[in-house]
C-alpha cells in the first residue's frame, strides 16, 4: 500500500509537468525530429546529383545536422533553469522550422549545410529538453516513459524515408518544408508545459557543474558511458544514412532500398515500445547488453547481400532500447557528475557527426559492401563497453539491480 501511494504521489508530481495535450505534443515533437534526421539518407542520391557531390561530401549534410544537435544540447543545458522551459522548447521548434525550410530551398551546397546546421540546433534542444523533462517528471517509471517518448522518434524516422520512397528523392525539398511547418505548429501547445520545477528551486543547469574533486572512478565511468553513446548513435545514424546506398550497391532497387530503411526505423520504434514494460522487470545493464550483442550479430549478417534488408531490420530492433534505457542507469551510476546526462547526449551526437563522412570515406577507399563490416566493429566495442560498465557499476551504491 505504501508503495502504491508513493507511486501515485510521483505520478501526480509528473502530471504537473505537462498537460495531456502537452504530453501528446511532446511525442509529436519526437516524431518530427525522427523524421527530419531520417530524411537525409534517402535524399543523398538527389543531393549528390543536384550539387555535384562525392559520397563523403553528401554525408556532410547529416554531419552538419548533428553538429547543430551537439550545440543545441549544450545550449539548452546551459540555459535550463535560467529561461523557462516553454521558451527553450519554443526556440528549438522555431529553429527546426527555419532550418528545414532553408535546407529545402537553398540554392547552393554551403547554404544547404547551414540549413541542416540550424535544423540540428533545434533538434538538439528538443532531444535533450524533452528527455530531461521526462526523466525528472516520472520517477520510477522514467525508463518506461523515456522508451515510449523515444519510440515516437522512430515513428517519424519511418515516415520520412517512406515519403521519399513514395515521392522520389528529387522531391525531398517539399518533404522538408512540410515537416518544418509542422514544427512551427508545435509552438501552440507549449502553454501546457510547466515552466519551472515543482518546488520552485533552481533547475539542474544552475547547479550541475561537477565538483572539482570528481574521482578517477567517476571519470572512468562517465568516459565509458560517453564511448557507448558515441558509438551506438554512430551505428544508428550510419545504418539510417547509408543503408539505402548499400542496398542499391548490392542489387536492390531504389524504392525497395528506401522502404527497407523505413522498416529499419519501424523495428527501432517497435523495440522501444516492446522494451518499455521490460524495464520494470529487467535491469538496464541486462537490457543494453542483449541489445549490443543482437545488433552486432545482425550487422555481421548484413554483409551477406541476401540477408542485408532483414539484418538491418534486426539492428533496428536491438539498438532501440540503448539510448533511453541508458540514461537512468547513467544517472544512478554517476551521481557525482550531475551534468552527465547533457554530456553523454551531446557526445553521442559526435557519432552522428562522424558517421556520414567516415562511412563515405570507407566507401571511397574500399567499396559500399564495407558499410556493415565497419558498423559491426563499432557495435562490438559497444558490447565491450557495456560489459565493463556492468562490472564496474555493481559496486556503486544505488546501481541497477542485476
Amino acid at each position: 500500500m505504501h508503495t502504491l501511494s508513493a507511486r501515485s504521489a510521483k505520478a501526480g508530481s509528473a502530471d504537473r509537468w505537462f498537460s495531456t495535450p502537452a504530453i501528446v505534443a511532446s511525442c509529436v515533437g519526437f516524431i518530427l525530429i525522427g523524421a527530419l534526421q531520417s530524411l537525409y539518407g534517402p535524399a543523398l542520391p538527389a543531393l549528390r546529383e543536384e550539387f555535384g557531390l562525392s559520397p563523403s561530401g553528401a554525408g556532410l549534410a547529416l554531419s552538419a545536422h548533428f553538429i547543430g544537435g551537439v550545440t543545441g544540447v549544450l545550449a539548452f543545458d546551459r540555459a535550463y533553469g535560467r529561461i523557462g522551459n516553454r521558451a527553450l522548447l519554443g526556440v528549438s521548434y522555431a529553429l527546426m522550422a527555419v532550418g528545414g525550410i532553408a535546407f529545402a530551398l537553398a540554392p547552393n551546397w554551403p547554404l544547404a549545410l547551414l540549413g541542416a546546421l540550424v535544423t540540428g540546433l533545434g533538434f538538439g534542444g528538443i532531444d535533450y529538453g524533452l528527455n530531461q523533462l521526462f526523466a525528472t517528471g516520472f520517477g520510477r517509471r522514467s525508463p518506461a516513459m523515456l522508451n515510449i517518448l523515444n519510440a515516437h522518434f522512430g515513428i517519424g524516422a519511418i515516415i520520412g524515408p517512406a515519403l521519399i520512397g513514395a515521392l522520389g528523392a528529387d522531391r525531398y525539398p517539399a518533404v522538408f518544408v512540410v515537416f518544418a511547418v509542422l514544427a512551427a505548429l508545435l509552438l501552440i501547445p507549449l502553454g501546457g508545459v510547466r515552466d519551472r520545477t515543482p518546488d520552485g528551486g533552481p533547475q539542474p543547469a544552475s547547479a550541475t557543474a561537477p565538483a572539482a574533486g570528481v574521482s578517477a572512478r567517476t571519470a572512468s565511468l562517465l568516459g565509458v558511458f560517453v564511448l557507448l553513446y558515441v558509438l551506438h548513435v554512430g551505428v544508428e545514424a550510419g545504418v539510417g544514412g547509408w543503408e539505402p546506398t548499400h542496398l542499391e550497391a548490392v542489387g536492390y532497387g531504389t524504392a525497395l532500398a528506401a522502404s527497407a530503411t523505413s522498416v529499419y526505423w519501424l523495428m527501432l520504434t517497435l523495440g522501444r515500445f516492446l522494451v518499455a514494460p521490460l524495464t520494470l522487470r529487467w535491469s538496464e545493464p541486462a537490457i543494453i547488453a542483449v541489445s549490443c550483442a543482437g545488433m552486432s550479430v545482425c550487422l555481421l549478417a548484413a554483409v551477406l547481400p541476401g540477408a542485408a534488408p532483414y539484418a538491418y531490420a534486426g539492428v533496428g530492433l536491438f539498438i532501440a532500447p540503448i539510448f533511453p534505457t541508458g540514461l537512468p542507469w547513467l544517472k544512478r551510476a554517476v551521481p557525482a557528475a550531475q551534468r552527465a546526462g547533457a554530456l553523454v547526449i551531446a557526445a553521442s551526437m559526435v557519432g552522428g557527426v562522424a558517421a556520414g563522412p567516415v562511412l563515405g570515406r570507407a566507401i571511397e577507399l574500399f567499396e559500399v559492401r564495407m558499410v556493415p563490416a565497419v558498423l559491426f566493429v563499432l557495435a562490438a566495442v559497444c558490447l565491450a563497453a557495456t560489459w565493463w560498465l556492468t562490472r564496474a557499476t555493481r559496486a556503486v551504491p544505488g546501481a541497477p539491480r542485476g
